[in-house]
C-alpha cells in the first residue's frame, strides 16, 4: 500500500515550517544528541538534518563544517522518502551516492545510517544521521540506538512547537508568528518569490464578550481559528497576534491570489455562526487587510504596519470586508 504522506512534499514542507526551526540558533538538547551519537556509535560525523525545499540544513552537527548542503546531493533526501532507517554500507559502491560531492570530496562520507524524523502528523521532516569516512556495517543494535535518539529529537522539536502555540486557538503566538514571518521575508528576498500577509480582526468582538461572557468569547476565537485553518493551505501559517486579531502568512502568493484567499476566509467566517445552543447562534464577521511583500519590507514590523493600515481601512469601510494593497 502506497504511503501518501511520503509523496506529499508540500504537506511535508508545511509541517517542517510549522516547527519554526530552520535557521534557528544552536540549542543544547540537539547538540547533546549528536555528541552522544558520535560517542556511542564511534562515528566521526553526526547530524540532525532537516530537509527544506532545495536544501538540507543542519540543526546540529559534529564533524562537519557546512551548515547546509543542496538537497539534491544529500543522503537525507532519500531517508525521508521511507519509513525505515536508510543504511548505506559503502557509498562509493552505491550508484545513488557514488558521484556525490559529499562522497568524492569533503567530508568524504563512505557509510551512512539515517533515521527519519517524523512529526505527529506523520511527515518525515529530516533525519538523525551517523556517518563514517570508511565503509562500515551498522548493526541492528546500532540502528536501535540511533532510532531511540531520533525519538528524542522528535520530542524536542514538538516541544518547541507547543511552546510557540497559543493555548486557546492552537495558532502560533505573536512571537512565533513574527519569527516565521522574518524567515519568510529572508526566503522571499533570497529567491525573489512572492508572499503575502493577512491581518484579520473580528468585528464587534467586545460586544460579544459583554453580551455573552468571556467564556463564549473564547469559544468564538477557537471557532474562528478552526475556520481559518480549514480554509487556508497546509503551507500557510496562522498566528494569534493578540486579543481578537490574527495574522495569516501566505507563502508563494502574490497580491491577487492573496486577495482571493482573504475573501474566501472572510466569507467562510461570515457564513459560519457559532452555535452555542439550539436557542443561541452568534453571527461572527471579520475585517481583513492584505499586504503583499515588496522591496520596502525589510522586517516583520514593516510588513505588519502595511497590513494593519489596510485592516484599519477595512474597519472604516463598514467592516466584514477585505482591503488589499
Amino acid at each position: 500500500m502506497v504511503d501518501q504522506l511520503l509523496l506529499d512534499d508540500e504537506g511535508r514542507l508545511a509541517a517542517l515550517h510549522r516547527l519554526n526551526v530552520l535557521d534557528s540558533p544552536v540549542e543544547q538538547p540537539f547538540e547533546k544528541i549528536v555528541t552522544l551519537v558520535r560517542t556511542v556509535l564511534a562515528v566521526p560525523i553526526a547530524t540532525v538534518s532537516l530537509v527544506d525545499r532545495d536544501r538540507q540544513w543542519f540543526k546540529a552537527r559534529h564533524g562537519l563544517e557546512a551548515t547546509e548542503t543542496p538537497r539534491s546531493v544529500s543522503f537525507c533526501t532519500h531517508t525521508i522518502q521511507q519509513r525505515e532507517p536508510l543504511i548505506v554500507e559503502d557509498a562509493a559502491a552505491d550508484p545513488r551516492f557514488a558521484g556525490s560531492p559529499l562522497v568524492v570530496g569533503p567530508p568524504y562520507i563512505r557509510s551512512y545510517a539515517g533515521v527519519p524524523l517524523r512529526t505527529p502528523e506523520g511527515y518525515n521532516v529530516g533525519s538523525l544521521c551517523a556517518m563514517d569516512t570508511r565503509p562500515r556495517r551498522f548493526s541492528p543494535a546500532d540502528i536501535g540506538i540511533l532510532s531511540n535518539f531520533a525519538n528524542i529529537v522528535c520530542d524536542e522539536l514538538q516541544l518547541r512547537l507547543i511552546a510557540q502555540s497559543d493555548h486557546l486557538t492552537g495558532a502560533l503566538t505573536r512571537r512565533g508568528f513574527a519569527e516565521q514571518a522574518e524567515r519568510e521575508i529572508n526566503r522571499s528576498g533570497r529567491y525573489d518569490r512572492p508572499s503575502s500577509l493577512i491581518m484579520l480582526d473580528l468585528d464587534h468582538f467586545k460586544s460579544i464578550n459583554d453580551s455573552h461572557g468571556h467564556g463564549v468569547g473564547d469559544d468564538v476565537l477557537r471557532h474562528v481559528a478552526e475556520i481559518i485553518k480549514a480554509t487556508i493551505r497546509p503551507s500557510d501559517v496562522l498566528g494569534r497576534l493578540g486579543g481578537e486579531e490574527f495574522g495569516i502568512l501566505l507563502t508563494e502568493t502574490g497580491a491577487e491570489d492573496a486577495r482571493i484567499a482573504a475573501e474566501r476566509i472572510r466569507h467562510a467566517i461570515a457564513t459560519s455562526p457559532l452555535v452555542v445552543s439550539p436557542a443561541l447562534s452568534i453571527p461572527v464577521t471579520a475585517s481583513l487587510g492584505v499586504a503583499s511583500i515588496t522591496e520596502d519590507v525589510s522586517a516583520f514590523a514593516d510588513w505588519l504596519k502595511a497590513a494593519d493600515e489596510l485592516l484599519y481601512s477595512a474597519k472604516h469601510a463598514g467592516r466584514n470586508t477585505v482591503r488589499p494593497l
